[in-house]
């Protein structure tokens, strides 16, 4: 017996040898990544990167895994190695406290890796990070869109040409197409975005709590986005799944 024997009786030895095996970075450890590295951690990935630049804000609470008051402050990256290797002292982790992006692509090495996931919520980076991964034949995962959306049941996976209603996902299509890439795999919502409700008293714009030194605050941001914890996460546990199942399928 061991942690993994519950797993073995779904995917074999040999599924579980390949998950110890492989190696996936995870870009963006928020309410979709960690999520996802979480599970892919229980599931016996042996080899996690994991990337990103910010801190545990008291507003990640309802929806990051990671977030607890003990935690606010603290990198996310460093929190995450830490529960990993809670989980699973064995796992190899490597971090960078970072954020994606093109001025930094080149000091990744997209080739190493079994699996890329796709969880940073700026279209720059994860044009970027596509585009990298494409050229160097490294499968990727990128979630679209999880902010402003209430039902979890309507996620899909499906390919970005394939998708409808998300603006993210709308924008990202146009955007690959001006690149051209021709396929990526990705989890979205056809939910319509709610919009916000602000107080205008008592939001992030006027009563900031980001961590000191945090470098991309919520106050540069044009809108912040609604959230709850069982949007995000979902779409986290959907990555992982397709993270899972598609390198057991290699």
């Amino acid at each position: 017996m061991n942690e993994f024997s519950r797993t073995e009786l779904l995917l074999g030895v040999e599924g579980v040898d390949k998950l110890r095996n492989s190696f996936v970075a995870v870009f963006g450890i928020g309410g979709v990544g960690s999520f996802t590295v979480e599970a892919l951690v229980r599931s016996g990935v042996g080899n996690i990167t994991i990337v990103d630049d910010d801190k545990v804000c008291l507003t990640n609470i309802n929806r990051q895994l990671i977030a607890t008051r003990k935690t606010i402050g603290k990198h996310k990256v460093e929190v995450m190695r830490d529960r990993i290797l809670e989980i699973n002292p064995k796992v190899n982790v490597e971090i960078y406290q970072t954020f994606y992006t093109v001025d930094n692509a080149d000091e990744f090495d997209l080739s190493k890796y079994t699996y890329v996931v796709d969880a940073i919520d700026t279209v720059s980076s994860k044009l970027t990070l596509i585009e990298k991964a494409k050229k160097c034949n490294t499968p990727i995962i990128s979630c679209m869109g999880a902010g402003n959306k209430l039902d979890p049941t309507r996620f899909e996976v499906t390919d970005i040409y394939k998708t409808s209603i998300c603006p993210l996902a709308r924008t990202m299509r146009s955007e690959l197409r001006k690149r051209g890439i021709d396929s990526l795999k990705v989890v979205y919502s056809k939910e319509p975005a709610l919009k916000p409700i602000e107080n205008e008293e008592d939001n992030c714009k006027n009563k900031c709590v980001c961590p000191p030194g945090t470098a991309r605050k919520c106050t540069i941001r044009r809108q912040i986005p609604g959230s709850v914890s069982f949007v995000p996460s979902v779409a986290g546990l959907i990555i992982a799944g397709e993270v899972i199942k598609d390198i057991i399928e290699l």
